[in-house]
């Protein structure tokens, strides 16, 4: 297959986005297809990638940093539109002149824009096949408040929640109020971000604005979680119809998993497979299928999870309709331990695109 990778965008997960993408295409190419590289700007313009560019980056090894390994948003502007077959990339100045096609795109994006199902939108008008959750799916998984309204529905154990939007918390007299019932720490959070973008602990009511206003600088809405004390487990989704769970990971790390320890840590703070009971493995296996369905996925999912060891609890955190792609990336490493190499992943993620 030629494949169109999308990647970049105007989104805070900018960088990650194409840390993720270039990933994907060493990972395509593994499996035999030819992966074209479409960049996009952070003010919304598409650029294509030249091959030699592909080619000098497609083979680099040895770079510690994850977000340091990654693809740059290059070359001459293009459009992209319906084609022959599936898309064609044709040059912004001249659209009659097509510089690729391909028979089906792969939106490594993370975020606003690319992960909420606008872009999933745009691809379903021009009838151009696409890796990952559609529309619907898209946009709840991208918002956390949408997000947790499905699992409550669908009986997917949750932590303690609120939400508010910029003018309820302008106009509070007292802003406290806005999160009664939980207790304390919290953990503050945009409604519509991931890569732990825009996200603080609070420990004490003197600090919440702070967090808020924070949150509020990504997005209009707002939550608000109780925080949890134990174990962050992830477990990867892939497939339609009859979806199936991998062995689940563990991310092991001093407090809490955020931005910096993601991408711009030297170290590795994955175990794969997390060392679990059996039963707490099984269970989460389960909960990601049920949290995958509960917002109509299809193709691929990470679903987040907190492990309270001393309640034999365990809680789903949070879904992500497209998880990162990189070298340190945990989605690829549980499906590697699962038996399905990161080409062979890549490669069936484009057959779910057709099957769907």
């Amino acid at each position: 297959m030629n494949v169109a990778v999308l990647f970049g965008g105007p989104s805070a997960e900018h960088d990650v986005s194409c840390a993720s993408a270039l990933g994907v295409i060493r990972a395509l190419a593994a499996g035999g297809h030819r992966g074209v590289a479409v960049g996009i700007t952070r003010d919304g313009e598409y650029r294509l990638v030249p091959d030699e560019v592909l080619d000098k980056l497609r083979d680099r090894s040895g770079v510690a940093r994850a977000i340091d390994d990654a693809l740059e948003v290059t070359g001459p502007a293009v459009e992209l539109r319906r084609g022959t077959t599936a898309l064609a990339i044709c040059a912004a100045d001249d659209p009659t002149t097509v510089l690729a096609e391909c028979d089906v795109v792969f939106p490594a994006l993370h975020g606003p824009f690319g992960e909420d199902g606008v872009l999933q939108g745009l691809l379903e008008s021009m009838r151009v096949p696409y890796v990952g959750c559609g529309v619907t799916a898209s946009a709840v998984g991208m918002n956390k408040i949408a997000m947790k309204r499905a699992f409550a529905a669908e009986g997917v154990p949750v932590t303690p929640w609120v939400w508010f939007d910029v003018q309820r918390w302008r106009t509070a007299t007292d802003p406290s109020a806005l999160v009664e019932g939980l207790r304390w720490p919290l953990f503050v959070k945009p409604a519509s971000m991931g890569s732990s973008i825009g996200i603080t602990r609070v420990g004490a009511p003197e600090e919440l604005a702070a967090a808020v206003e924070e949150a509020l600088r990504h997005d209009s809405f707002v939550l608000v979680e109780q925080g949890v004390t134990g174990r962050e487990i992830e477990c990867g989704v892939l497939g339609g119809w009859t979806p199936e769970a991998s062995v689940v990971g563990e991310v092991a790390v001093a407090g809490w998993f955020d931005y910096q320890q993601k991408y711009l840590g030297d170290a590795d703070p994955m175990t794969v497979p997390a060392v679990l009971p059996d039963g707490i493995s099984a269970s989460v296996r389960d909960l990601a299928l049920r949290a995958f369905t509960a917002i109509g996925g299809w193709g691929l999912a990470r679903v987040d999870f907190f492990y309270d060891e001393a309640a034999g609890e365990v809680y789903v955190n949070e879904l992500n309709t497209m998880p990162g792609f990189t070298a340190h990336s945990m989605y690829p490493k549980v499906w590697a331990a699962t038996g399905i190499s990161y080409p062979q992943l890549v490669s069936r993620l484009v057959e779910l695109a057709f099957e769907r």
